[in-house]
């Protein structure tokens, strides 16, 4: 073949499709966020929700508390019994687990309410007694007063449309007296970016950090969210020096001026176009898609080319998992890596090299929305005082290059104007341990 890398043809073939990093200028998109977080704490059009959470951490941890912790994830419906100990920490039991309700083919709202009755009512049974009950729901849902969650929208492989309206904690309720457990304690509902957050407090408490509002919970996995700690909240009218409540963000909405025509011709061929623009450039979901769709324009612009050029045109979708496994191990096995001979090393060298500038934005525009965070919390607070930036999720922990890129480009954008101490903490379960510090904290 008579391809030969050419790194300079490539760059310039992703900025003039606009998805290369140095075509983002991080001082405006952290500006631009900024600006979008102030219009919709007042309750005013913008990209990002700024959904109120109910929930203001301020309340020390008693010890001898018994919890129950649930979690409706993407694929797994999880239930812990959680007992806090003398010391105060957070001690799990044994975790039961069964399919999400409605991933296995559309089921009525009396059905996926009873589905979980079912799950949990032998934890009830066991422990005697409950103490409070946490529930995180890590799906589009809009928190009451009473710290209950109406469900706006579900994915598409949750199916259970006749859920969406309603009260979760509520039809759970109702679901278990049906079934003879009266509950009478709260059921606190949470989006799993808040829980997030909450479980970096645990971390805080016990690893003899302090309690305050410097603190982030920021979710970089199948999707990206950020929760944080919020005094004005105006839509609401809230107000609160004292007791910040948690605000989770939606910053999966964030729309970044900076989108390329590759970006806007990607987004209409999701499931959903003209949503979440941030996860579309940043997300597990779409990272590995996104990365198919450049690379069949490179082999159309012919910025790329390999005997079997035209087979990548073919490729339905490329899964995150697949396109991260090849870049870690770029041999000729898997959907893509199959695609080349031995001799190809050129055009595996330009085919690593454009996914590694998608990336690189990706974890720049992940960075620019922490950063942005971190500058909201700063006002009025001390900003030499650490911040806390509690992580979970696998984009960020596992695929290829991301951690290394995110952590350069915030520690940069935090430290641009003066120096900016900050601690991050990569979480596990944080999930099930937010969910028990909700109930906790009602």
């Amino acid at each position: 073949m008579s391809y030969k890398f050419n790194p300079c043809e490539l760059a310039d073939f992703a900025r003039f499709y606009g998805f290369h990093y140095d075509n983002c200028d991080p001082e405006t998109l952290i500006r631009d966020c900024l600006n979008d977080m102030e219009r919709g704490l007042r309750g005013l059009p913008s990209d990002l929700p700024m959904r109120p959470s109910y929930i203001s951490p301020g309340k020390q941890i008693l010890p001898g508390k018994t919890l129950l912790a649930l979690d409706a994830g993407g694929t797994n419906l999880r239930a812990v019994l959680v007992k806090v100990d003398t010391e105060g920490k957070i001690r799990p039991g044994e975790t039961r687990r069964a399919p999400m309700p409605g991933t296995q083919g559309r089921i009525s709202a009396k059905a996926f309410f009873n589905k979980i009755a079912d799950m949990v009512i032998p934890l009830l049974e066991a422990a005697g007694s409950i103490d409070g009950i946490g529930f995180c729901f890590s799906y589009s849902i809009d928190i009451t007063e009473d710290a209950d969650g109406i469900l706006v929208d579900c994915a598409k492989e949750v199916d259970i449309p006749e859920v969406i309206g309603k009260h979760i904690g509520a039809g759970l309720r109702e679901a278990l007296e049906e079934q003879g457990f009266k509950v009478s304690r709260q059921i606190v509902l949470l989006n799993d970016t808040v829980a997030t957050l909450l479980s970096g407090l645990a971390v805080c408490s016990e690893t003899g950090g302090s309690i305050d509002e410097s603190i982030i919970g920021f979710i970089l996995g199948t999707g990206s969210n950020i929760a944080y700690l919020e005094k004005s909240i105006p839509k609401i009218n809230f107000y609160s020096e004292s007791s910040p409540q948690i605000i989770n963000t939606e910053t999966c909405n964030f729309c970044s001026r900076f989108r390329g025509y590759l970006d806007k011709d990607f987004d209409a061929t999701t499931m959903r176009p003209g949503t979440y623009p941030q996860d579309k450039a940043c997300s597990g979901a779409y990272l590995g898609p996104f990365t198919l769709f450049a690379l069949k324009q490179a082999v159309k612009d012919k910025v790329i080319s390999f005997r079997r050029s035209e087979d990548i045109l073919a490729l339905p979708t490329l899964v995150t998992n697949d396109c991260n496994a090849f870049l870690k191990n770029p041999l000729p096995t898997g959907p893509l890596g199959s695609l080349f001979d031995q001799d190809e090393r050129d055009a595996l060298a330009g085919v690593l090299y454009l996914a590694q500038i998608i990336t690189e934005r990706a974890a720049l525009l992940s960075a620019a929305v922490v950063a942005a965070t971190v500058e909201r919390m700063d006002e009025g607070n001390n900003p030499f005082a650490p911040v806390r930036i509690a992580i979970e999720g696998s984009t960020y922990k596992l695929y290829k290059g991301m951690r290394e890129a995110f952590d350069a480009r915030l520690h940069t954008m935090l430290n641009r104007k003066k120096p900016r101490s900050y601690i991050i903490s990569s979480l596990e379960n944080a999930s099930l341990f937010g969910a028990a510090m909700a109930a906790l904290l009602k």
